[in-house]
C-alpha cells in the first residue's frame, strides 16, 4: 500500500504552516470502469423482485454498484468521496454500504442511492485495511487497520446526528461534505494509539465513540464476526489470530500455528470454526472450543489472500498471490484447481453458484463455482489431496506434476480501464507523457485535463525523446498515478511559479501584437478552469457578489483571511492576461475530481461538475478561493532572472550598461535583441549611480521598457532603430541564442552555472 503525504496543517507546531494542497485526478476513459485494482466485492441479493447487485471497491478510490443480469452487467452508481484506496467494504443490512480506505476513515452510503455518502467516521489513526459484519446483527460493523487499531462501531449510534455544544464541532469534529453536496456531521474523533493510551482532541464532539479491541501491537490486515456479533477474529502481521468479545473490546484467546502474515479470515456462522490464510501459503482451519489448529492445508505455492467459503463452512474458495483458485474440502482434504488467472486474486464473493474474483487488475471477474453443492465439482476427478505441511505443496509442483484448472474462460467478466503505471512530466510543464497497463502510450495536457495524443503501444523511452523540448519552465505541480489515474497536486505557493506568452497557448482571434506580450500564470488559468462550474452554480446562488473580482458572500470568509496573513498581492498583470485569455476548459464529458480540504471536515473528493456553489473555505482551502474570487496570488520567489550583457571580445560596437540587469524569466531573447538595439541607436545612458537595471517585457508591440532604480522607468516612444534595423545576434558561452529562448532556459541550457547569467552581444555584417 501507498502512503498519503498528509495535506492537512499540525496544531501546536513551531514550523511555518503548511498550507492545504488541492488536487485533481484526471480521467479519460468511461466512469462506468474501474481503472486500478479491485480490492473487495459485496454481493447484495434481490429480495423479492429486481436484480441482484454486485459492489465493488477499488485503488482508484472509489466504489461501484454494478445490476446484475445473466450475463450481463451495468454500473448502476459511482460512490465518490474516499480520497485514496478503498481497502474494503461490507453490507451492513439492504441499505446500508459501509466501506473503509488508506485516507483513515470510513465512509456509509445509501447503497441504493446515486452514491450518496451519509456519514464519514474519523477514528483510525492510519490506514483502515479491513472489515466485518454480523450477518444478522448487521448493526454491529468492526474495522482494523494499520498500527494494532481495531474498533466495533455501532451504526445506529455512530450515524445518529451529533447535537451540537458550544463550540465542540470544530476541526475534524465536524462537517463532512457528501457526495450530494450537503453537509453532514460526522463522529468525534478519539485516537486509539498503539501503546493504547487513549487522547481525546481537545475539540472533540461529545458524539458516539467506538469500542476499541486494543492488544494489536502490529498492522491488522484481516477481520472476520459471527452472525450473532458476538465474536471477532482478528490476524495480521503479528502471525496470530486473536479473538475477541466486540461488545466489549477485551481479548478471549490468541492462536499461534501460522509462520508469516495473516492475510484473510472467516467465522462460520455459529462462531465455533475460524480459517486462515497467510503469507506463508497455508490454509488453516481452528476449533475456537479447543483453542487450537485442527486442519491445515497446503495448497497454494504462494500467499493467501482471499478465502470465501460455503453457506455450511464445508469447502472452501481460496486465491491469492499464485494467481490461482482453488475449491477445498475441509473435511476430506480434496483440493481441485479451478481457474488460473494473469493476475494475483485480493477478493472473493460466492454468488449462487458463481464466484466473483477480484484482483489487481481492474476488471473483476465471474467463474463457475457450484457454491450449492461444490462437491459435484470435485467428483469430476483431477483433485489432488492438500498436504499439512506448507513445503509439501510447493515439492509437488516443482516435481512437475502440473495441475490442469477445471476451467479455462471466466462465466462474465466486468471490463475495467488500464491503470496508468508510469508517467513523465515534459519540460514544457503542460504535458504529461503516461503509459498504461496495456502498454498504450499516451500525451496529456494537464491544463485542460484531456490526452491529446494517443501513440497506442509505443516504446514509452523513445517517445520520451522524441518530445523533449529545450525550454525550462518551474515545476509548479507534481503528479502521480498511485489512483491509477493521473492525480496533479498543486501547492501554494510554488504552484503560482510558472507563467507563458499567451501567443504560446496559441490562441486564436485575438491580434498577435497583443498576445505576444501578455503572459498567464498557468496555475491561476488552471484553477479558474477547474472551478468554472462550481463559480458558475456559485453565481446562481448568491448573484454578482460571487463575481471573479467580488468577495464571498458574507464578506468576509476570503477577504478577512487574507488580510490576517498579509501574505497577498494582487498580480499586476490580472487584467492585461484575463482579457486575452480565458481560464483554460476542462472536459465535462470526462471531468476530472477535485480532492482538497478547507478548514474543517476533513479531505474529501467529487466531480467538478458536481460542486453546487455551497462549498466555502470550510471545504476550500482558502488560497484557491482568493485566486479564483479575488484574482489574488501568494508572493512568488525567483520570479526573475539577473544577467550581465557585455559586447562580444573585439566588438567595435558597445552599449553603454553598468550593472546587472535584471528581467522576468520567461523574457525571450528577441526582447534583448531589441533592447540592445534601442540602446545603440537611441543611446540613452543609464544613471550610473544607480547601476542595477530592471528589463521588463514592453506592451502592446512596444519596445522594451527600461527601468533603473531611483529614476523611474524609460519606454522610448520614438522607434528608429525599426528603419535602420542593424542585425544582433546574443550569445552565451559562445554559443549564438534562438531569438525563441527564455532567459530561464538559456540558464539552465546553455549557461549550466549557479551565479549570474552572462550574455554577449554583437552586430552581424552583411544582413
Amino acid at each position: 500500500m501507498h502512503r498519503v503525504g498528509s495535506a492537512g496543517n499540525t496544531a501546536n507546531s513551531t514550523r511555518p504552516r503548511k498550507e492545504k494542497r488541492l488536487t485533481y485526478v484526471l480521467s479519460d476513459a468511461d466512469d462506468t470502469k474501474h481503472c486500478a485494482g479491485i480490492n473487495c466485492l459485496a454481493v447484495l441479493k434481490a429480495s423479492v423482485s429486481g436484480c441482484d447487485y454486485l459492489f465493488t471497491g477499488s485503488r482508484d478510490g472509489t466504489l461501484k454498484r454494478w445490476a446484475l443480469a445473466e450475463d450481463a452487467a451495468t454500473c448502476s452508481a459511482t460512490f465518490e468521496s474516499h480520497v485514496d484506496w478503498v481497502n474494503d467494504a461490507v453490507l451492513a443490512g439492504d441499505n446500508t454500504l459501509v466501506s473503509c480506505s488508506s485516507d483513515t476513515t470510513l465512509k456509509t452510503w445509501n447503497c441504493l442511492s446515486n452514491g450518496t455518502c451519509t456519514r464519514t467516521l474519523r477514528q483510525h489513526s492510519d490506514y483502515v485495511t479491513c472489515l466485518a459484519v454480523a450477518e444478522k446483527n448487521s448493526n454491529v460493523v468492526a474495522s482494523g487497520g494499520l498500527g494494532g487499531e481495531v474498533f466495533v462501531w455501532d451504526l445506529e449510534a455512530a450515524l445518529t446526528p451529533v447535537s451540537k455544544s458550544g463550540d465542540s464541532m470544530e476541526d475534524d469534529s465536524s462537517n463532512v461534505v457528501n457526495g450530494s453536496g450537503n453537509a453532514l456531521p460526522i463522529t468525534s474523533l478519539r485516537t486509539i494509539s498503539s501503546s493504547n493510551s487513549i487522547s481525546v482532541h481537545t475539540t472533540q464532539s461529545h458524539g458516539y465513540v467506538p469500542v476499541p479491541a486494543k492488544g494489536h501491537k502490529e498492522s491488522v490486515y484481516a477481520l472476520a464476526m459471527n452472525d450473532s456479533g458476538s465474536l471477532l477474529v482478528s490476524g495480521g502481521t503479528e502471525k496470530v489470530v486473536r479473538v475477541w468479545d466486540p461488545r466489549t473490546g477485551s481479548k478471549t484467546m490468541k492462536l499461534r500455528g501460522h509462520t508469516d502474515n495473516i492475510r484473510a479470515l472467516l467465522l462460520d456462522s455459529t462462531g465455533r470454526y475460524c480459517l486462515s490464510g497467510s503469507s506463508d501459503s497455508m490454509i488453516r482451519l481452528w476449533d475456537l472450543g479447543q483453542q487450537r489448529c485442527v486442519h491445515s492445508y497446503a495448497v497454494h505455492t504462494d500467499s493467501v489472500w482471499a478465502l470465501a467459503s460455503t453457506p455450511t463452512f464445508s469447502h472452501v474458495y481460496s486465491g491469492g498471490r499464485d494467481l490461482s483458485l482453488y475449491l477445498t474440502d475441509l473435511a476430506t482434504r480434496e483440493s481441485l484447481l479451478l481457474c488460473t488467472g494473469e493476475h494475483p486474486i485480493l477478493q472473493l464473493a460466492l454468488h449462487d453458484d458463481s464466484i466473483w474474483a477480484a484482483t489487481t487488475d481492474s476488471s473483476v471477474h465471474r467463474w463457475p463455482a457450484e457454491g450449492r453443492n461444490p462437491q459435484k465439482i470435485i467428483q469430476r476427478g483431477g483433485a489432488f489431496l492438500a498436504g499439512n505441511l506448507s513445503f509439501s505443496r510447493a515439492r509437488v509442483s516443482l516435481e512437475g506434476s502440473t495441475l490442469v484448472p477445471v476451467y479455462k474462460e471466466p462465466i462474465f467478466t466486468i471490463p475495467g480501464t488500464p491503470g496508468i503505471v508510469q508517467h513523465e512530466i515534459l519540460n514544457n510543464r503542460r504535458h504529461v507523457l503516461t503509459k498504461d497497463t496495456a502498454g498504450s502510450v499516451k500525451l496529456w495536457e494537464i491544463t485542460r485535463g484531456v490526452v491529446i495524443e494517443d501513440y497506442g503501444k509505443a516504446t514509452f523511452e523513445e517517445k520520451k525523446e522524441e518530445l523533449f523540448e529545450m525550454v525550462s519552465i518551474p515545476a509548479w505541480f507534481t503528479v502521480d498515478t498511485r489512483l491509477g489515474s493521473l492525480s496533479v497536486h498543486l501547492d501554494t505557493p510554488q504552484c503560482f511559479s510558472a507563467e507563458m506568452y499567451s501567443v504560446d497557448l496559441n490562441i486564436v482571434g485575438k491580434p498577435e501584437r497583443i498576445i505576444r506580450q501578455i503572459y498567464v500564470n498557468l496555475a491561476r488559468e488552471t484553477l479558474k478552469g477547474l472551478l468554472a462550474h462550481w463559480l458558475a452554480k456559485r453565481k446562481q446562488r448568491f448573484g454578482v457578489q460571487a463575481s471573479a473580482n467580488g468577495d464571498a458572500p458574507s464578506g468576509k470568509e476570503v477577504t478577512t483571511r487574507s488580510i490576517t496573513h498579509s501574505r497577498i498581492e494582487v498580480d499586476s498583470n490580472t487584467e492585461n492576461d484575463s482579457m486575452v485569455y480565458p481560464p483554460f476548459e476542462f472536459s465535462t464529458a470526462s471531468p476530472p475530481s477535485v480532492i482538497t480540504e478547507g478548514s474543517q471536515g476533513g479531505p474529501w473528493r467529487k466531480k467538478i461538475t458536481d460542486l453546487d456553489g455551497t462549498e466555502d473555505e470550510k471545504d476550500f482551502p482558502w488560497w484557491c478561493l482568493d485566486c479564483v474570487l479575488n484574482n489574488r496570488l501568494p508572493p512568488r520567489e525567483n520570479t526573475k532572472c539577473s544577467f550581465y550583457l557585455h559586447p562580444c571580445e573585439g566588438s567595435a560596437v558597445q552599449i553603454l550598461t553598468q550593472g546587472k540587469l535584471s528581467a522576468p524569466r520567461i523574457l525571450r531573447i528577441h526582447k534583448v535583441v531589441n533592447y540592445v538595439i534601442e540602446k545603440m541607436v537611441l543611446d540613452k545612458p543609464l544613471d550610473s549611480a544607480n547601476p542595477d537595471t530592471t528589463l521588463a517585457p514592453g506592451i502592446a508591440g512596444g519596445p522594451v521598457q527600461l527601468s533603473a532604480i531611483g529614476d523611474g522607468s524609460f519606454r522610448s516612444g520614438l522607434k528608429p532603430w525599426q528603419k535602420l534595423k542593424p542585425s544582433i545576434e546574443i550569445l552565451c558561452n559562445n554559443q549564438v541564442l534562438s531569438p525563441e529562448m527564455s532567459l530561464a532556459t538559456v540558464r539552465a541550457y546553455i549557461w549550466k552555472k549557479s551565479e549570474d547569467l552572462i550574455l554577449n552581444y554583437r552586430v552581424v555584417q552583411g544582413r
